[in-house]
């Protein structure tokens, strides 16, 4: 996996994120296109797809028989026409927060009532969390899946914070986990609404991230029935939703 480039700036050697353009092909067809990190393709795809509702479990994903860079083909049918996407998906925050709330009930009904877990082991979770592309570079966002216990069985990189979700929920709907009712994850950034979008739409109860979370990410959880832990560092954490499954 090519997700690191070597460059050179005052005289020095240094190693930087590779950025490069992922086409996402369904049925046959263009979905999307994604600016990511190379690697984990297949399962960046299937997490895409299945976040928007246009898969509903595990599917073929392989790159497509022309062999074109960059792209990688899943297996149809798909649940819905591409087009019928809302414009929701495709930002962080800003969005019209009534319209993406009823947008995301319609792929995500409200969570269960999912594993009760310290406030410390949250807290620690992001020392727990495997980054070594980021070590090298400083310039990828990491999504971590956890058991309720804090045991690490996924971690995925990408310069991008969505993707590295998405990677992260294709390799659990290979597994066949979702939906990922006793199941807790964890981001390495921001916790912005696309963010709780993802997990929620995955079935998992528990979202932390290292960074703040938005308002709009707040309502959602909220009204999803999500744990949402931001700011979780030096051994603190701030709940902002669901503090019902926070011993």
């Amino acid at each position: 996996m090519r997700m690191l480039a070597r460059v050179e700036h005052d005289g020095v050697a240094d190693q930087v994120a590779v950025e490069e353009p992922l086409e996402i092909r369904a049925a046959g067809e263009p979905v999307a296109v994604t600016m990511r990190t190379p690697g984990h393709d297949e399962e960046l795809a299937l997490g895409f797809l299945y976040g928007e509702g246009l898969i509903d479990g595990p599917r073929e994903a392989a790159p497509p028989a022309d062999l074109a860079a960059n792209a990688i083909e899943v297996a149809g049918p798909l649940s819905h026409e591409p087009s019928a996407r809302r414009f929701y998906t495709t930002s962080s925050c800003g969005v019209c927060g009534k319209g993406a709330l009823e947008e995301v009930a319609v792929h995500a009904p409200p969570l269960g009532p999912g594993p009760a877990v310290a406030r410390d082991l949250l807290a620690d979770l992001p020392e727990r969390l495997a980054q070594p592309a980021f070590e090298r570079s400083g310039g990828l966002h990491a999504a971590g899946l956890f058991t309720a216990a804090g045991e690490l069985v996924c971690a995925r990189e990408d310069v991008g914070r969505h993707n590295a979700l998405d990677k992260v929920i294709g390799w659990a709907l290979r597994e066949n986990r979702i939906p990922l009712a006793d199941s807790i994850v964890c981001v390495s950034g921001r916790l912005a609404f696309e963010l709780v979008q993802k997990t929620a739409v995955a079935g998992c109860p528990i979202l932390v991230g290292v960074g703040a979370p938005t308002s709009l990410a707040i309502e959602l959880a909220r009204d999803r029935g999500m744990t949402l832990c931001g700011f979780a560092r030096g051994g603190d954490v701030n709940v902002y939703a669901g503090a019902e499954r926070v011993a």
